[in-house]
């Protein structure tokens, strides 16, 4: 189809329509476009129809100035007086937009707007504005439908719809995006949007995300402790979200690459605790580091969703950690860089997320930061001679802080970025080894074991460049720089920077990730010999 107007001069070259629907909504839009610049008698002549073809001419007609609109019956709440128009009809568009999109966010989706007792001395016309509310409308209760296990009680607290409260079209699409961003569902099409009895019920139509995850790797080495035993190493990765349909997550990490250091982390996440915007989540870890120490932590943290884009936390921490072997340390004359300890401290923190997706983001930010405090009390080893500790306060405030900021930028079509900065300190006075940062590895400085830097303060910047081949599956090249702080090394400050490249395929089931990196430090030359290879298989279901 195509069509032109004489006057004023508007044309639309041949474009195709898959229906006669699609044609006359078209012909319809231009319409009524070219009305509210006042041509309120426009119309259409048909000048060619064929089997595959239309050919439409626009009458305009002659243009009305609207100089005049009088207030008619529009509430005082919309600040509506007698005015003369500048712009004439586009002022008078753009108000009753402006009132439409108050009413229909405010219980009133039908609403309209109209000029009425028009008057008319030649091309001008005087108005008055009339007012037509509609019915007052109200949320009634979410509905899920789909192949999926989510409950409507979780739907409803993600989208935010109160059930009872004014309905509003900007809360609905708010609500639309919340599910979209939701890492646990997806919409499998259109919601949809019935009004009964003065209430407005919105339907999701979703399907259930492959977020479980398990991975692992097992392996079998002679026991040199032992002999004639085997020692169990390898790694294990379980992950179960939205358990029940309700939020509810459950995840364990177990490592041991060596014989004789290995951790354990066990989490738990309930969501929206008593139909609120709380969630609760419990924690427990342990880390043995090969003969020289053993650490414990346990962790409760409360979340508060604020808005649906931030949330706020509060949580508290009990960190415990015991010498294995004191041998070394029995003629030591001060405090060691490790000692037994516990570690109380209460925190607060916040998450800012705009992410376009929960999983693989080509837009947006997350911003995340927390700060705690608490006091440590060092506990006396009688495997360590007494007079270390003497004049030493075992009682001391200590207090840790992190930011994080990731940002995404996606550049043409194949081509995004991905920029990250994080920091971190922990102050005390008797700061010990076994209770600062470990860092290092495929989640922070790449090109380096994991946990491979003890650090009392660090920073670091991540940067990636990622070129698309599919959707979610890109090649990357990388550099990471930071900076780290240790006391106990010399020097104290290193300066690690690494650099690779790497690719994330995505599969029917899961995605596969290859990244080797290069990494110098102090502790680390850059050579050949010490690179990384960090790859795996996720596999999802």
């Amino acid at each position: 189809m195509k069509w032109e107007c004489e006057s004023p001069k508007l044309e639309e070259g041949w474009s195709f329509y898959e229906n006669r629907e699609l044609v006359d909504e078209k012909l319809e839009a231009v319409k009524n476009e070219i009305s509210s610049q006042g041509y309120l008698t426009a119309f259409w002549v048909k000048n060619l129809e064929n089997q595959d073809s239309l050919e439409y001419e626009l009458i305009a007609g002659q243009k009305y100035q609207l100089i005049e609109i009088r207030k008619g019956n529009v509430p005082e709440d919309f600040a509506f007086s007698t005015f003369l128009p500048k712009e004439g009809f586009l002022d008078w568009n753009k108000w009753t937009a402006t009132v439409l999109e108050e009413l229909e966010n405010s219980g009133y989706p039908f609403a309209q707007v109209q000029l009425d007792s028009l008057e008319r001395e030649g091309e001008h016309l005087t108005a008055a504005a009339k007012l037509e509310k509609g019915p007052f409308i109200t949320w009634d209760s979410v509905e899920v439908a789909g192949n999926t296990k989510t409950k409507a009680q979780y739907v409803q607290q993600v989208s935010r719809l109160k059930p009872g409260e004014a309905f509003s079209q900007k809360e609905f699409e708010e609500a639309t995006e919340a599910l979209r961003r939701s890492p646990y569902v997806e919409l499998s099409q259109a919601p949809n949007l019935s009004f009964q009895t003065k209430n407005a019920r919105p339907t999701y139509f979703l399907r259930d995300r492959n977020v479980n995850l398990i991975d692992g790797v097992i392996g079998l080495l002679p026991n040199e402790n032992e002999p004639g035993k085997v020692l169990i190493t390898g790694q294990l990765d379980l992950e179960l979200y939205h358990l029940g349909g309700k939020g509810r997550d459950f995840e364990v990490h177990w490592q041991r690459m060596n014989p004789e250091t290995q951790s354990l982390a066990i989490q738990a996440k309930e969501s929206f605790v008593f139909r609120s915007p709380l969630s609760i989540m419990g924690g427990f870890s342990l880390l043995k580091q090969d003969s020289t120490f053993i650490s414990r932590f346990i962790s409760l943290d409360f979340s508060y969703d604020f808005s649906k884009y931030g949330a706020i936390r509060f949580f508290t921490r009990r960190q415990a950690s015991d010498l294995i072997s004191t041998y070394s340390y029995r003629e030591a004359t001060e405090l060691p860089e490790v000692a037994d300890y516990r570690w109380n401290l209460y925190g607060i923190g916040i998450q800012v997320n705009r992410l376009d997706s929960p999983f693989f983001p080509r837009r947006g930010f997350l911003f995340q930061g927390e700060f705690a405090a608490g006091n440590k009390r060092i506990i006396q080893n009688t495997g360590i001679p007494e007079e270390v500790y003497t004049n030493l306060d075992l009682n001391s405030p200590q207090i840790t802080s992190k930011l994080e900021l990731e940002k995404h930028l996606f550049i043409k079509q194949n081509w995004g970025m991905w920029l990250r900065g994080s920091t971190g300190l922990i102050r005390n006075k008797n700061l010990l080894q076994n209770d600062i940062f470990r860092i290092g590895g495929l989640k922070s400085i790449r090109g380096f074991n994991e946990n491979f830097f003890f650090a009392r303060s660090y920073g670091f910047i991540n940067m990636e460049q990622r070129l698309f081949f599919g959707e979610n599956s890109y090649l990357m090249a990388f550099t990471d720089f930071g900076v780290l702080e240790n006391l106990y090394f010399a020097p104290s400050r290193d300066f690690p920077i690494s650099f690779g490249a790497g690719v994330n395929l995505e599969t029917g089931t899961g995605v596969f990730r290859f990244i080797y990196g290069l990494g110098k430090s102090n502790l680390q030359p850059l050579s050949f010999s010490y690179s990384k290879i960090h790859f795996g298989y996720l596999a999802r279901f």
